[in-house]
């Protein structure tokens, strides 16, 4: 019985907030014109008998009655245009009557479909008893068990992935490290905790990514989720024809209806439509590194000729980059050589020229921002 109270009492507040704006409208539409009507109309009849009795004669008795005739036509006319605001008037109080009875009703009428006032109410001690399928529920039911057990590593593996899965990539983070921790690692645990880096960065391949994902491959050398992130990872850095090798190593090891294939198989022809089908010699020539007669030679030569050689090829895949800034390999390339041989300004003016022909906001900038940031290298072509 108290929940009708209620229900009633919350009902004919709202309709008192609906209603009060509607009555002071129809409170303002009455005109006062038509009590002045009235007036003059009396008026007229007040001069008729006045000038009957000969208390006013003449031109003041046609000056006054043509006085009081202007101003009763005056408010006749208030009133017919008054009388046109009559539609706008019913539609009030047709308003009045929704409030009242029509939105109640309606109301009603939904709850009594849907809703069900004899359930007893359900505590959360309860709800976590019983779950049912509500995630949110377990959840709160799992975190409650490891607020008492922080180190239940059953636990923290269980909430990881639903963790990721409900989109909570902090925790999730946080989750797969504590059960690896904790039970020791597993290809599983390995490649969730990746994942979730990786989400953490917008899809860069960081280092700590990169060693949880060769730690899953040391466990399990077929593990197709690491091997595909570790080929990814040599793509965002730059090095095309190895991350194709990768790619398509990926291909012969896996079943013809694997599910990833058509992800790997993308990746293989945008590689190769980038340049990267080329033997790694002939690549590594393109984009100014070292062939493998360049090493060789390079392994007779003292640290100042060495030094002078790969000065000379970074300064030729310079010039290679002036005619084609598009070359994002290129730019990935440029900006680790000049920071290996410590040439920092160099290495940042690369970087924001590399920013001009790739912007921050496309997944290339957000790529060679990923490597500034490894380098010690600011966005704005400065140096941390």
């Amino acid at each position: 019985m108290l929940f009708w109270i209620l229900v009633a009492t919350l009902t004919a507040a709202v309709a008192a907030v609906l209603l009060l704006p509607l009555l002071r409208a129809a409170a303002g539409a009455e005109v006062p014109q038509s009590h002045d009507v009235e007036v003059y109309r009396d008026q007229l009849e007040e001069l008729k008998r006045d000038e009957k009795n000969g208390l006013i004669f003449g031109e003041d008795a046609e000056f006054a009655r043509a006085e009081v005739a202007r101003r009763l036509l005056a408010a006749t006319d208030a009133v017919k245009a008054a009388g046109s605001a009559q539609p706008a008037r019913r539609s009030n109080r047709l308003a009045q009557l929704a409030v009242v009875l029509i939105l109640p009703a309606i109301g009603l009428c939904l709850y009594l479909r849907t809703g069900n006032p004899d359930v007893p109410d359900a505590p959360l001690a309860a709800r976590l008893a019983n779950p049912g399928d509500d995630v949110n529920i377990l959840i709160a039911r799992a975190e409650q068990q490891l607020v008492a057990n922080p180190e239940d590593g059953a636990g923290w593996d269980v909430l990881a992935p639903i963790y990721y899965r409900s989109g909570r990539i902090e925790d999730a983070a946080a989750a797969f490290r504590n059960a690896l921790r904790i039970l020791g690692p597993t290809p599983a645990r390995l490649g969730g905790y990746a994942e979730s880096l990786i989400a953490l960065s917008g899809g860069l391949i960081t280092n700590e990514a990169q060693e949880a994902l060769r730690k899953s491959l040391a466990i399990e050398p077929n593990d197709p989720r690491a091997q595909f992130y570790l080929a990814l990872a040599l793509k965002q850095e730059g090095k095309a024809p190895e991350a194709l090798a990768a790619f398509q190593q990926i291909v012969k090891a896996s079943p013809a209806d694997a599910p990833w294939l058509p992800l790997v198989n993308e990746h293989i022809a945008s590689l190769k439509a980038d340049g990267a089908a080329p033997s790694a010699d002939q690549a590594g020539t393109a984009l100014g590194s070292p062939t493998a007669d360049d090493v060789a030679a390079a392994q007779t030569m003292n640290a100042g000729d060495r030094n002078a050689m790969i000065e000379g090829m970074v300064e030729s895949l310079a010039e290679k980059l002036k005619d084609d800034p598009k070359n994002f390999e290129g730019w990935m390339r440029i900006i680790r050589s000049y920071s290996v041989l410590g040439q920092k300004e160099k290495a940042a003016e690369a970087l924001k020229q590399g920013l001009s022909a790739f912007p921050a906001e496309g997944e290339q900038g957000k790529q060679l921002l990923a490597l500034a940031g490894e380098l010690g290298l600011t966005a704005d072509g400065g140096v941390k």
